[in-house]
């Protein structure tokens, strides 16, 4: 068996912690859109989850967006009660949750983060999480993904999706 990279590592040891078997799936093309990942895992673009760091006023927050979505800002600022949503850069995502970008897990962040998830990854059984890298995923149900995440549901799509 291939050793896992760290981060992956620590994305099964923040699964054990919390009580979720993390069962990693690596694709060594890697996956950097959820296009990209869902054609590599055989699913439905809507079942990859896209880990979204945004700061609103300031405060570092995560959001669990549907692949098939794109994440509406003003949304996402109004469910953490704030006025100005801006996108942070690869070294604020890589301080919030340790991760790169494109490889942010649900779990295993650095520092406890607010979440938001899009109720449009309730309405699968699995959905798909990073697990640390571009090239490595993890399924998930979705209620595991409420649990572990702390996360609130609301809507965060963007008026023109579907």
């Amino acid at each position: 068996m291939t050793e896992l990279h760290r981060n992956v590592q620590r994305v099964v040891e923040a699964g054990r912690v919390l009580g979720l078997e993390v069962r990693p799936r690596r694709f060594p093309e890697g996956a950097k859109t959820a296009a990209d990942a869902a054609a590599a895992i055989g699913v439905e673009v809507g079942q990859i989850i896209k880990s979204l760091i945004f700061s609103v006023d300031g405060e570092i927050v995560l959001a669990y967006v549907s692949g098939a979505n794109r994440l509406d800002e003003r949304k996402l600022a109004h469910a953490a009660g704030g006025e100005r949503c801006e996108r942070v850069d690869a070294d604020a995502v890589k301080a919030a949750t340790g991760f790169p970008i494109g490889g942010v897990p649900p779990i295993g962040h650095a520092t406890e983060l607010r979440s938001f998830i899009d109720p449009d990854l309730l309405r699968y059984d699995e959905i798909w999480g990073a697990a640390g890298t571009w090239h490595d995923v993890f399924p998930i149900a979705p209620g595991d993904l409420r649990r572990v995440s702390g996360g609130r549901v609301t809507e965060l799509r963007t008026a023109d999706d579907r």
